[in-house]
């Protein structure tokens, strides 16, 4: 220890003050921000659990401890002494009377900490993304976003779901292989990076009845659009013996679970993020669930009155405008059902009512963030899937595997796949998915 730290005062996080008023403790972390007025220090400190300012006023500390915090630079770090005091103007509802410190690593002048409180570009941003995920509003996303995986997976893990990993490669696609990432295998065969784990994961529920699987998937899918990734998290839950309607109950739990968890936990890093927090707290009871036909009437009657730009071909899926407005006229996510099945993949269950449709589901967020669920009734009929898979022009040796699924005690069963980055997008309220996970891949980056 330096000679400006006291004696020993209890270790304690910035996200744990509050059981320490009136206390003093010992912080580390390092200095996020720095404000002089004449005979006071107003310096902010991180931890990694949040921010706190911390008040020096120059007759309350030793000479060195006042010149030795008035001349650091930021991104220095440190271990701070001092009382933890409450008040109701501080961010945080706690303030720090600072009575010494330690200095760890000291900034050097020359080479200044490059991110500061001014307007920074996207590009300069993404190349620094290694030093700007230190920011509050960047380090409050994170932690956002490991609770809103830990939930996610906590609701599996609570509702007897056991999970199962599939496998990163994969000899062949789910849906075909155009928007697969490739690469060599051995003796010159070909392997590509998992776009989804959701066919092994029917074996692995015909096996122990609930499983999900929660892992990196890839897409090499050529899109610049602020929902797309190269590559992301997706939890996919699939279940033995469930129809439409029991998925749709699943993924309406689920979301609920996950919004809860975040909103219990999160409150302050939603504020420093800035996402309205009335919003989340609509999200609960019911979702609202539109069949396509009723979602493409609504879409009609919007580009019939002016609210739309382009109007929306019966029989077409769903462009981000059309899922932007849908999800924009309700205050909690929406259900869409029953698709058209010639636009769908080869493993829907048609709808015995009307085999044209699909059993499937997307969910769109509220607030116009688009799909953050789909999911579907799978195909339990040998001879179905069979046909299906020939209609697709997929290798039928390939999928044989997946063949023998219905060819040894088939039965009804669903699933969905939640992509986390879109679920981080819309919880925190962001424009773009490259916020949502430390470093991102999109098409045209892959540094750091």
């Amino acid at each position: 220890m330096s000679e400006f730290a006291t004696a020993a005062a209890p270790l304690a996080t910035i996200a744990s003050l509050s059981q320490h008023e009136g206390q003093t403790i010992t912080l580390r972390g390092w200095l996020y921000n720095l404000r002089a007025s004449g005979k006071l220090l107003f310096p902010i400190f991180r931890d990694g659990t949040g921010t706190i300012q911390g008040i020096v006023p120059k007759a309350a500390v030793s000479e060195e401890v006042f010149e030795t915090l008035k001349n650091l630079t930021l991104e220095s770090s440190l271990t701070v002494t001092g009382k933890v005091r409450a008040d109701s103007r501080a961010p945080s509802g706690y303030e720090l009377d600072v009575e010494s410190i330690e200095v760890l690593q000291r900034v050097p002048e020359d080479t200044p900490f490059p991110i500061t409180l001014k307007e920074h570009g996207v590009d300069f941003l993404m190349e620094h993304r290694h030093l700007w995920l230190r920011t509050p509003r960047q380090s409050a996303i994170l932690r956002v976003r490991a609770t809103i995986m830990r939930a996610a997976a906590e609701h599996f893990d609570t509702n007897g779901f056991i999970r199962t990993d599939p496998p990163i490669l994969t000899p062949n696609a789910c849906e075909g292989t155009s928007e697969l990432f490739e690469m060599d295998y051995f003796d010159d065969d070909k392997a590509y990076l998992t776009q989804s784990g959701q066919l092994y994961i029917e074996a692995t529920a015909l096996a122990l009845g609930k499983v999900y699987s929660f892992g990196p998937t890839f897409r090499a899918e050529k899109s610049k659009t602020r929902r797309h990734l190269t590559e992301f998290w997706m939890i996919e839950p699939e279940v033995a013996f469930l129809e439409l309607d029991g998925l749709m109950n699943l993924a309406e739990g689920f979301i609920t679970h996950i919004v809860t968890r975040v909103l219990e936990s999160h409150r302050t890093d939603l504020k420093v993020i800035g996402k309205d927090i009335a919003k989340l707290e609509a999200v609960v009871g019911t979702f609202p669930r539109l069949s396509y036909d009723e979602a493409h009437a609504m879409l009609d009657e919007a580009h019939k009155a002016g609210k739309i730009e382009a109007p929306h071909k019966y029989g077409d899926d769903f462009g981000s405008p059309d899922e932007t407005y849908i999800s924009s006229q309700f205050d909690k996510p929406v259900m869409i059902h029953r698709y058209p099945a010639a636009f769908k993949a080869f493993y829907m269950q048609p709808d015995p009512l009307d085999p044209t449709k699909a059993l499937c589901v997307d969910v769109l967020a509220p607030e116009g963030y688009g799909e953050i669920i789909g999911g579907s009734q799978r195909i339990d009929s040998y001879d179905l899937l069979k046909s299906r898979i020939e209609e697709h022009h997929l290798p039928l040796d390939a999928f044989q595997w997946y063949l023998d699924l219905r060819k040894y005690g088939s039965v009804p069963h669903a699933g969905f796949g939640m992509g986390i980055e879109r679920a981080v997008a819309w919880i925190c309220g962001l424009d773009h998915v490259r916020e949502t996970i430390p470093f991102a891949r999109t098409l045209n980056r892959i540094y750091p």
